[in-house]
């Protein structure tokens, strides 16, 4: 017989396969490994298993016992697969931006799913992080993988995902490209080639709105702020990311990843999940640059079955302004429709003054200015929060209850990229991105007049 023993001893070995439509055929050859081949649909199925087989012969995870994480939904995936085998139990937390195939497939393991809010601090009590250590502190006998600190998740790239690079290009291999997200897998396939091949370049990928692209140029992480693409980057510095053994990082955005991720499936009969585009994206820029005798590979990590009613469907796509087959309203757009003059107030300002001028200009919140910068956003909520109590806290300056949650973007900006701040409850604030005047403030964008705005746009 030759079958395997059970499915976790399937996971790993998967193919590398040649892009050939969606390349520049003047450029270096493009290979892309279907990390989706995975039983469990992810490169986390090996980062799964090594953890759990790792914490097991430590004895840090007994039989009977519970798993517990915070997962996008891959790594759940992966453990999922492992709780049925092995008999766990599973307990996951998930953001609740990520798609709804995502936490269905994690129940149909038996998981308990918990859903938490996106747009919230990595160290806010409501975070997926911090609601997967709580349960995992209030439930006996679990393991939390801890997957964004666990060093074992880079240990187990560089010993099961690299080798299988080198050995499937015959160490012809010039530039590894792979997302970011954990950190784990480009920190290990770096650690395993600056061993074995140091001449090989690796390249890491992270969206806008991730800390990662920032702390690799800056050493310091960037202002994070929402987006879509599902799977890599983050909001927090994490102890599985190795920058050390990376040599470059390139950011895209939402539409890159998506349309290039279409691409492959229509183009190259390849489905996979929207950071595969991104990877794929990158990949091809930079293989465009190079030699035709060159090879570049990047990983392609999950499945696209995950993301159907997402980036494969074109409604979803033309709502979130990521299709081209028509204009797409601005902030700028909103802004004019507005035709408000926009009302700022020094941060030395007493409240008391604050309140008169929002009853006279009739407007809920307005911007705090410290000479020409802005610190923040100050509202009737935040006001009345702070005197409730002492009524004499009226004649306090406003920088003392401003908020620092704001969003600030050009006024070229689609508007459905501003969308998902406005929900959160962030303010929008929108300044010039051209001459005569870059970066004057313009306006404030409220969900009032965003409802307003479409409210009028299905009228006209």
């Amino acid at each position: 017989m030759r079958g395997f023993d059970n499915v976790l001893r399937v996971i790993g070995r998967t193919p590398m396969v040649q892009l050939h439509r969606v390349v520049d055929p003047k450029g270096a050859k493009v290979f892309v490994k279907l990390e989706y081949l995975n039983p469990g649909g992810s490169i986390k199925d090996r980062m799964a298993l090594y953890i759990i087989e790792k914490a097991e012969k430590e004895g840090r995870l007994k039989p009977g016992g519970t798993i517990v994480e915070n997962t996008s939904g891959n790594t759940g995936m992966g453990l999922a697969l492992i709780g049925a085998v092995k008999g766990y139990r599973l307990i996951f937390t998930i953001p609740d931006k990520m798609s709804q195939e995502k936490i269905n497939f994690l129940r149909a393991f038996g998981a308990k799913v918990v859903v938490t809010p996106t747009n919230v601090p990595a160290d806010h009590p409501d975070s997926y992080y911090e609601t997967a250590k709580r349960i995992a502190a209030e439930t006996p006998n679990s393991f939390y993988v801890n997957q964004y600190h666990n060093t074992a998740n880079i240990e187990a790239h560089e010993k099961t995902t690299a080798p299988e690079i080198w050995d499937d290009t015959d160490g012809h291999v010039d530039v590894v490209v792979a997302g970011m997200g954990t950190g784990g897998t480009i920190s290990g396939v770096g650690r395993y080639f600056k061993k074995q091949a140091p001449g090989v370049k690796i390249v890491g990928v992270d969206p806008e709105g991730s800390v990662f692209y920032s702390l690799f140029k800056t050493g310091k992480p960037g202002e994070p702020h929402v987006y879509k693409v599902e799977g890599i980057g983050e909001d927090m510095t994490c102890d599985a990311l190795d920058l050390s053994v990376v040599d470059d990082v390139h950011q895209v955005n939402d539409k890159e990843c998506f349309l290039m991720t279409r691409r492959l499936a229509r183009e190259e009969g390849l489905f996979c999940g929207g950071s595969s585009g991104g990877a794929v994206h990158i990949a091809a820029k930079i293989a465009a640059g190079m030699r035709p005798d060159q090879n570049v590979v990047a990983l392609l990590p999950d499945s696209g079955d995950r993301y159907v009613s997402k980036l494969y469907s074109d409604e979803w796509m033309r709502v979130n302004g990521f299709l081209d087959d028509e204009a797409e309203p601005s902030v700028m757009d909103l802004v004019q429709k507005k035709a408000m003059h926009l009302v700022t107030v020094d941060s030395e300002t007493p409240l008391a003054r604050v309140v008169e001028l929002l009853k006279e200009h009739d407007i809920s919140q307005a911007p705090v200015m410290d000479g020409s910068e802005c610190v923040g956003i100050v509202s009737e909520s935040l006001i009345l929060s702070h005197i409730l109590g002492d009524p004499r806290r009226i004649y306090d300056p406003v920088q003392t209850v401003v908020s620092k949650r704001v969003l600030t973007v050009d006024g070229d900006t689609p508007l459905t990229r501003v969308t998902d701040a406005m929900l959160a409850g962030d303010a929008v604030l929108v300044r010039s991105g051209r001459q005569p005047d870059p970066g004057a403030l313009l306006g404030i964008v409220t969900k009032i007049d965003l409802i307003d705005f479409y409210s009028r746009s299905a009228r006209e």
